[in-house]
């Protein structure tokens, strides 16, 4: 019955196998040649100011959130717009339902002022 599971073993060994030898070769074969300018911090040219691991504010998380929430709106329009033909009045009446939803949503938001960065 382990036999059955031979092949899954041996892709998973060459799989590893190829990546650590991609890994080895650019140790070995890529030119070393560090300096000063190499070696430092990049930020638009100049030292960083604050550490790296510093904390974020909250409000940068819910801007991320609220972007994804309406990327994912636009996901759903393209598969809509594509087969409307073929649903007909229903499905036309289901998205204005789950855009107007999404509406009050943004609306909301915006006089909570959850999209306001001051």
């Amino acid at each position: 019955m382990l036999g059955n599971y031979f092949p899954v073993l041996l892709f998973i060994l060459i799989g590893l196998a190829i990546g650590v030898l991609c890994m080895l070769a650019g140790w070995f074969l890529a030119p070393n040649k560090p300096d000063a300018e190499k070696l430092s911090s990049y930020e638009c040219g100049f030292d960083a100011f604050e550490d790296a691991r510093m904390k974020f504010d909250v409000r940068y998380y819910l801007i991320a959130i609220l972007f994804i929430l309406f990327d994912l709106e636009i996901a759903f329009l393209f598969p809509w717009a594509v087969v409307l033909k073929e649903i007909g009045l229903f499905g036309f009446v289901a998205m204005l339902v789950f855009l107007g939803l999404l509406v009050v949503g943004f609306i909301y938001e915006w006089f909570k002022g959850a999209l306001e960065w001051d």
